[in-house]
């Protein structure tokens, strides 16, 4: 399966941001602490490298937490300000305009320096779709500013979002590529939620999840579906779950749909267990 989705307002969305940069001091990049690098939009490197940028590792509560402190490190390795959060529940936002000022002493600076009057910080946040850009601005606020929705592309425009007196937030459309270099990263990405799930397998893409998850989670697919031992075909793990939980159809056979559909459910909502799907290592390998 080729997993691919680059709606029109993602094009616009692209074009609005490289308009706006001259506007903004601190860029916010808002990736999901599960998939890293799969959620980096390489787009967005190539618009606003000249930026200061701080990094927030968003849904960290669902993340492994040791690769999350791994992948931190990675980040923080290639010059990067690095914040692990999670939107839905606040902790960690607190520090964030206390890092966008860091990063715009530069320009605070210097415009003291010329006897200007200091004002907020204009901070633009970017990130794919359903990564919480919505949930974490509306957070920031203290308010529902923000439109919120549990699937990809809600935000559809750019609009300003004051945070107390010294920041000032510009929220974007989430924005994809055009085409995925590795169809890993559409794996990675719909197994999260970033892709509508209606242009995907779900059962191509929990086989995925399984296999990734026998490799490096054994011990999450034997507490979650009382799998004693884990087969050596990905496909036995299936069926073994659908025996499991009495997804059969007629003559016994056992519901994949219904079974691929769990499988990715409880995957997102952590009931699965907290799981990241890159390991740092790997990519520090390739340089």
């Amino acid at each position: 399966m080729t997993i691919q989705w680059f709606p029109g307002h993602m094009a616009k969305a692209r074009r609005e941001v490289t308009e706006k940069l001259k506007f903004i001091d601190v860029v916010i990049e808002l990736l999901d602490a599960r998939v890293p690098l799969a959620s980096r939009n390489p787009m967005i490197d190539e618009i606003v490298s000249h930026k200061p940028r701080l990094i927030l590792l968003n849904k960290a509560d669902l993340a492994d937490p040791s690769l999350t402190e791994k992948w931190k490190v990675y980040f923080e390795a290639k010059g990067a300000h690095v914040l692990a959060i999670n939107a839905q529940t606040g902790k960690g936002i607190d520090q964030i305009p206390g890092a966008c000022k860091l990063l715009a002493t530069a320009m605070l600076e210097k415009m003291k320096a010329r006897g200007m009057k200091p004002r907020a910080i204009r901070a633009m946040i970017l990130g794919i779709p359903n990564v919480g850009k919505s949930t974490l601005i509306n957070r920031l606020a203290s308010k529902r500013t923000a439109q919120v929705g549990d699937r990809p592309g809600v935000t559809k425009k750019q609009q300003w979002i004051k945070v107390g007196k010294e920041l000032e937030l510009l929220d974007t459309p989430g924005i994809l590529w055009p085409k995925f270099e590795d169809q890993v990263i559409g794996y990675r990405l719909a197994a999260t939620g970033a892709i509508k799930d209606e242009l995907l397998d779900f059962q191509d893409i929990a086989l995925f999840v399984l296999k990734y998850l026998q490799e490096n989670y054994p011990t999450l697919i034997q507490q979650r579906y009382k799998v004693e031992s884990i087969p050596e075909e990905t496909v036995d793990i299936f069926d073994e779950i659908g025996k499991k939980r009495g997804f059969l159809l007629g003559g016994g056979y056992v519901d994949y749909d219904k079974v691929a559909e769990v499988i990715l459910r409880e995957l997102r909502s952590g009931v699965l267990g907290r799981v990241t799907l890159e390991i740092p290592e790997t990519f520090a390998r390739k340089g």
